[in-house]
């Protein structure tokens, strides 16, 4: 999956800024993603997560600021088929079965025909494969979404909220898939909202309004602030104040 540029960050953000209806969304963002890991987008709902993942994509108008992916400008057409994202909206067509959807999408892809079956086996819709996408549950529509993400064998992918409405022994399949998926050679950009998930993650970029509060491993952000769990030490950053943009340089590309 290591492409001729493999020395280069995965994902590399500078002063990324983004306005929404003329109010600032992102203020000057800048991180780096290493190739091979899995990164945790974490913050509440509404810290600008989906905006940063879509600029990223490169499906968002920026007001400024630089994002690459794998050594291209983000949005390149040389990215799409190297780039898979699963938004936080199912994007599978209702009147279709699951194998119809990938089998679609596949082709669009250019992805090998087959690849609609390994997908839907590795997000755990077997039984579900000759079912209309229309009649799944949510859970099951999120797997679906996820198995188009999937297609082609992505170098990248950037996955919204891609548990969400899922149960906990589900949650728990996709993260050992994930870590499957970075073990090959893939990165993995995922954001999240559930502190619990964070410490399945390399590294970890702390959101909260439109700002990186922390940037670093979670065992590196729990032992810099004390705090016993990560949703602690989430608070802590929150009550000292270090919201005006990444502060842990550990967080740096390694």
């Amino acid at each position: 999956m290591m492409s001729s540029d493999g020395s280069s960050p995965a994902v590399r953000v500078r002063d990324l800024r983004v306005d929404r209806g003329g109010r600032p969304v992102l203020h000057g963002l800048g991180f780096e993603v290493p190739r091979g890991s899995v990164v945790g987008l974490l913050g509440p709902s509404g810290c600008g997560k989906t905006t940063l993942m879509r600029a990223v994509v490169g499906v968002q108008i920026v007001k400024g600021g630089e994002v690459t992916v794998l050594g291209l400008p983000a949005g390149s057409a040389g990215l799409r088929r190297r780039v898979g994202y699963a938004t936080q909206s199912p994007a599978v067509y209702a009147d279709l079965t699951v194998r119809e959807n990938m089998r679609y999408f596949a082709a669009v892809l250019g992805a090998p025909r087959s690849d609609a079956d390994r997908v839907i086996d590795e997000v755990g819709l077997g039984r579900h494969r000759g079912q209309v996408a229309g009649t799944l549950s949510g859970g099951q529509l999120s797997r679906a979404n996820l198995a188009v993400a999937l297609l082609g064998t992505p170098e990248l992918l950037v996955l919204d909220e891609p548990t969400v409405g899922l149960d906990p022994v589900l949650r728990q399949e996709l993260w050992e898939l994930f870590r499957e998926l970075a073990d090959r050679g893939a990165t993995l950009l995922v954001s999240s909202h559930v502190m619990d998930e964070a410490v399945r993650t390399d590294r970890l970029l702390l959101m909260r309004e439109g700002r990186i509060l922390a940037d670093g491993a979670p065992e590196s952000l729990r032992d810099r602030t004390g705090a016993a769990d990560l949703e602690g030490a989430f608070l802590h950053l929150i009550t000292e104040g270090a919201g005006g943009g990444a502060t842990a340089a550990e967080g740096s590309a390694a």
